[in-house]
């Protein structure tokens, strides 16, 4: 099964990057707890931990912190896993197909090799076009583009 990967102007927010890194480096840094713990929270804020069980059903959960250590959880589920090719996750399920309290959206990042560098893709498809445009006054693109900053710092030392 593979995940539609059209744009939906009405839900979808989208970040691309051409990160310094090959898209296995840039793939470990968003499959492996110990790499996501440095990058994934836009700076100042901090990420104490990661859980991952990188298969389709799998479970996620990524913590961020505010700079006075608030923690704000974020469980999630795989719906696709490539290696080194495509991620897509929602927060509509906690794990094993248990729905979660509110879904808000699904994430598709995809990892495209572009002479030796990844051209890498966060679609972020929401639930509702409000969920979007609330997404999107929540600073999406100045947050997930500085956390794409921060991943390549971190996928390039790999």
């Amino acid at each position: 099964m593979s995940i539609d990967n059209t744009i939906d102007s009405e839900r979808d927010l989208v970040l691309t990057r051409l990160i310094d890194a090959p898209p296995e480096a840039v793939y470990r840094c968003w499959t492996e707890p110990v790499l996501m713990t440095q990058w994934f929270a836009p700076k100042p804020w901090s990420t104490p931990r990661a859980t991952l069980d990188l298969r389709v059903g799998g479970g996620t959960e990524v913590v961020m912190a505010d700079e006075q250590g608030n923690e704000y959880p974020n469980p999630g589920q795989y719906l696709e896993v490539i290696p080194n090719k495509k991620l897509v996750f929602t927060d509509a399920y906690v794990g094993d197909w248990k729905p979660s309290g509110k879904p808000f959206f699904t994430c598709t990042l995809t990892f495209e090799n572009e002479g030796g560098k990844t051209r890498y893709t966060a679609v972020a498809r929401h639930w509702t076009k409000e969920d979007k445009e609330a997404h999107e006054k929540m600073g999406f693109h100045e947050g997930w583009g500085m956390v794409a900053a921060q991943l390549e710092d971190v996928a390039k030392g790999l």
